[in-house]
């Protein structure tokens, strides 16, 4: 790339600005060697390859000024302004720039050619402009405003957030510890195997009837399977036509929000079959559903456990349902395998690392608060950041405060006990006060706050977990959060590739709705001529009833037609999922790096159902739109 070239383009852009003439006309007087050391000073030439050397007190330092905490303000969104970069005033004074000049000249003019210009500018320096960057598998999607600028510290969660596992690999192995133990418990788990495509994050388990559902927002089933068997749409209804998922009774319902649930509800489900087959003997759990969930269940959640996944007050689950599942013999086995080849079952990100070292860099206080161990964490994180790392740096040197062993979500709700971890053997001490720079295990999200002296929406948390780490953060303290939900790299692929399925099935519905509506109309008329009224208008009144009943037929075929194209349409189209709990959502933690730290992310605009039909009336006169809105009467 031509960087001459570049800032040529540039500066003639600027030019045509009529706020920033002033600025280029003076700026043309000026030796540019002044910003950019471009020049090799032995021969006042300049050199084949432009090697830039930034002086970064010169390069801003005495023209722009931060906003900090006590000088920002409330945006017109509602976001603070902390963080946001302004202009010295002496530094517009010294170059002859009035601030209120702007306002002399049409701003969207000037908007549209320094858009145009920024757009250009971006591809020719081989960035994504930000409609690029949103509209991607790996964008990251706002569900609420969040200024990044005004974030004074970012929480990140560990397992599935910071390091994604290969999930075939990481449940697998769970699986087949599972499959094990119950065969060692008598258990007829021959001949099954771990199926990842069965069961996906967002489905519920009934644990009452052994089927696995698909709810909407409302808590209304959709679709439902029992053990590995899809039911039909007349079976969901007859089961759960009166039923809402109510995910508060937990002795019922499980939703399966994690990825470590997969394993779990693949082996549940397929001993669901078993079950019905007569196969499980009746000795080793009470023949229905919550009873082998509880066998399942407790089999997992050890394992989940052992993965350092789950805090110690589970165990207490174990000792309720009385299973002894080798502990010792799983806990030292599996783990070991895991440290000892991580290869296998991490999946390395090398832009992850440094997009967070943009955001220490940009005065962001990064802090790793995870439910691992500490022997776990420093494992997993060497092998995942280390490498990726410039100048020797280490994983620990990104983070101004790292909590193990934090037992979210309790971490967020109450205080626990805190020990600093003093040792790289695991160490530990009591500690009555967390300290910037520290390595701590338990504690609680309250002594954070108090020791980086930031609070509330100053925080923004990470985490893959929508109850443990976005929902109890954000409900108890007011953290700004962010959703990891790594299948959403598919998700959205699959949309793009299906607009043509969707484009075509949306047409469909439209046109049955306006063949509906005739149908509808046809219907009423018929109904009032049956009882000697006059129908709608009297152009309805004064048809023929052989035309009446004809029309009637002919449009009846055409909408049964029409529902046996749309039906399954609109089964493989599905539903699409919703992040309600995040500010913002994306596949990976790495997708910063694709952004900058001061982005300011902006929500799209909420709509009610009724909002949407204004964008089909464009062609519609200020007449028009007067008459659709008085009563016929007037």
């Amino acid at each position: 790339m031509d960087f001459a070239k570049v800032l040529g383009r540039f500066s003639v852009q600027r030019v045509q600005s009529p706020v920033l003439m002033a600025v280029q006309l003076r700026n043309l007087g000026m030796n540019q060697s002044s910003h950019l050391n471009c020049t090799d000073r032995s021969s006042g030439k300049s050199p084949m390859g432009c090697c830039c050397s930034v002086d970064s007190k010169s390069v801003g330092g005495e023209v722009f000024l931060v906003t900090s905490s006590s000088k920002s303000d409330v945006d017109y969104l509602g976001e603070s302004t902390k963080g946001d970069l302004n202009i010295k005033e002496e530094h517009l004074d010294a170059f002859g720039i009035d601030g209120q000049a702007t306002l002399d000249y049409p701003i969207e003019e000037i908007a549209r050619m320094e858009a145009k210009g920024a757009e250009e500018l971006l591809s020719d320096l081989g960035i994504l402009d930000p409609f690029s960057s949103r509209h991607s598998p790996r964008g990251i999607f706002c569900s609420r405003t969040l200024n990044l600028r005004s974030i004074s510290a970012i929480g990140y969660d560990m397992d599935y957030t910071l390091i994604h596992y290969n999930v075939m690999a990481w449940e697998g192995r769970a699986y087949d510890y599972c499959m094990g133990n119950l065969r060692s418990m008598g258990f007829p788990v021959d001949g099954l195997e771990f199926d990842p495509n069965l069961v996906i994050r967002g489905l519920v388990m009934d644990k009452e009837r052994g089927n696995l559902v698909k709810a909407d927002r409302f808590g209304y089933v959709k679709r439902a399977m029992h053990g590995t068997r899809m039911l039909s749409t007349r079976a969901v209804s007859e089961i759960y036509g009166r039923e809402l998922v109510d995910l508060r009774k937990e002795s019922r319902w499980e939703f399966l929000n994690t990825l470590f649930s997969v394993s779990e509800a693949v082996a549940y489900m397929q001993m669901v079959d078993r079950l019905d087959e007569g196969a499980v003997p009746a000795e080793l759990t009470p023949l229905d559903y919550k009873g082998l969930y509880k066998a399942i269940y407790c089999t997992i959640l050890f394992i989940m456990a052992v993965l350092a996944k789950c805090h110690s007050n589970l165990w207490h689950d174990f000792q309720a349902v009385g299973k002894a599942l080798f502990r010792a013999h799983v806990e030292g086995q599996l783990k070991s395998e895991i440290m000892s080849n991580p290869e296998r079952f991490v999946e390395p990100d090398p832009e992850l690392p440094l997009a967070l070292l943009d955001q220490k860099e940009a005065g962001k206080r990064l802090l790793l608060i995870t439910n691992s161990d500490y022997h776990y964490t420093d494992k997993m994180m060497q092998h995942s950041f280390n490498r990726f790392l410039p100048n020797d740096m280490g994983w620990r040197d990104l983070f101004e405060m790292v909590i193990v062993s934090a037992r979210k979500p309790e971490f967020f709700q109450m205080s626990h006990p805190m020990y600093e971890v003093v040792t790289s053997e695991g160490l530990m001490r009591p500690c009555f006060k967390a300290r910037p720079g520290g390595l701590y295990s338990g504690g609680s999200a309250q002594m954070v706050e108090s020791s980086l002296n930031i609070h509330g929406d100053e925080i923004l948390y990470v985490g893959d977990h929508i109850h443990t780490d976005v929902s109890q953060s954000k409900v108890h303290l007011r953290w700004r959060t962010a959703l990891i939900c790594r299948e959403l790299e598919d998700e959205y692929s699959a949309l793009i590739c299906s607009r043509g399925h969707r484009a075509a099935l949306i047409d469909l519905i439209n046109q049955k709705e306006v063949v509906g509506d005739l149908f509808n109309q046809l219907r009423l008329a018929l109904q009032r001529r049956t009882k000697g009224r006059p129908a709608q208008t009297l152009a309805a009144t004064n048809m023929d009833d052989q035309e009446l009943t004809e029309t009637m037929q002919k449009l009846l075929i055409v909408m049964q037609r029409l529902d046996q194209k749309i039906a399954p349409m609109l089964e493989a189209d599905g539903e699409h999922f919703n992040k309600r709990y995040a500010d913002i959502y994306t596949s990976r933690v790495s997708n910063f790096l694709h952004y900058t730290p001061f982005m300011y992310f902006r929500s799209q605009e909420q709509t009610l159902a009724h909002d949407s039909y204004s964008v089909y009336l464009p062609h519609l006169n200020g007449f028009a739109v007067d008459h659709l809105s008085k009563p016929s009467g007037l």
